[in-house]
């Protein structure tokens, strides 16, 4: 007996649905393919650190190590500063990380939530200077470090630079300006000084916020180069980058000690991003809402 028309199915749209499976199979694809090309110079690294150098340096590639060894491991840690470069990456990114902390989340509570004259002006200077090249000021900066304040190849002139930088405080005005006004307002009320909401209000629900800036922080000055060469010159106050360049030489290049050095280099970025991976993704979308 045939049901009524009121109670038949309509048919399917299987062809939509085929086409979105499609589209999603497409898009996983070129993602794994995208992944493998990431990935490819990380495990070339990690190979050849594995290498002895002759084999390291050879044209053939090996993408599997036939004998395997620790030898430029050991050859890093015993024949070099290694040790010592790595106590300097961890103190100088350790210190400008606090520094940046407390003199950015301040210069950026100040620019969301305090009224006071030639706010905007100062704001947007202080903008502007991000479009000038580091390149530019290079030079400037250097003569004040090495030649006026007499700073050479000491930890200050390494940090001194980078003690709050633009774009941290750019980050955390951001942030901030996200918060409700009505906390300071009602802290005010109560007879709070700025200083007290600032340590007591701001700095707790500010967590997030501070944390994406401590990574980002860590992460750059850890990896950061050209500066630190420029005004160290003795192998003790190097850090674990200019370390690493100390491998080339005139006529020939250590790789395989080199790439173990990276591989050391590299572990504690991997450690951190991967212990702190949701901070990193918020990092993305801090202060693109405003609320």
């Amino acid at each position: 007996m045939n049901q009524p028309a009121a109670n038949r199915k309509a048919p399917l749209n299987r062809p939509p649905e085929r086409k979105a499976i499609a589209a999603k199979m497409v898009s996983y694809a070129l993602l794994l393919c995208w992944i493998v090309i990431t990935l490819i110079p990380f495990y070339w690294m990690l190979v050849m650190s594995f290498k002895d150098t002759a084999v390291a340096s050879s044209f053939t590639p090996e993408w599997f190590p036939k004998n395997p060894s620790i030898a430029t491991y050991v050859r890093f840690f015993t024949e070099t500063d290694a040790v010592r470069w790595l106590l300097n990456s961890l103190f100088v990114s350790s210190v400008l990380t606090v520094t940046n902390v407390l003199f950015c989340s301040l210069a950026g509570y100040a620019f969301a939530k305090l009224r006071f004259p030639g706010r905007n002006t100062i704001f947007w200077l202080l903008l502007g200077t991000m479009m000038i090249p580091a390149q530019v000021t290079l030079i400037p900066v250097y003569i004040i470090v090495v030649n006026t304040l007499q700073l050479g190849n000491t930890y200050t002139a390494i940090m001194l630079p980078m003690f709050a930088t633009v774009g941290n405080i750019f980050l955390m005005k951001q942030y901030m300006s996200t918060l409700p006004s009505s906390l300071i307002q009602a802290a005010r009320i109560d007879g709070c000084s700025e200083w007290r909401i600032f340590y007591k209000i701001i700095l707790p629900i500010s967590k997030p916020g501070l944390a994406v800036l401590a990574i980002f922080t860590f992460v750059a000055t850890w990896n950061e180069f050209f500066w630190p060469f420029l005004v160290t010159q003795t192998s003790s106050m190097r850090t674990i980058q200019i370390g690493l360049a100390s491998f080339k030489f005139a006529d020939a290049t250590d790789f395989g000690a080199m790439m173990a050095g990276s591989v050391v280099a590299a572990l504690p970025m991997f450690l951190l991003f991967f212990s702190l991976q949701k901070y990193f993704l918020q990092g993305i979308t801090i202060g693109a809402v405003k609320g």
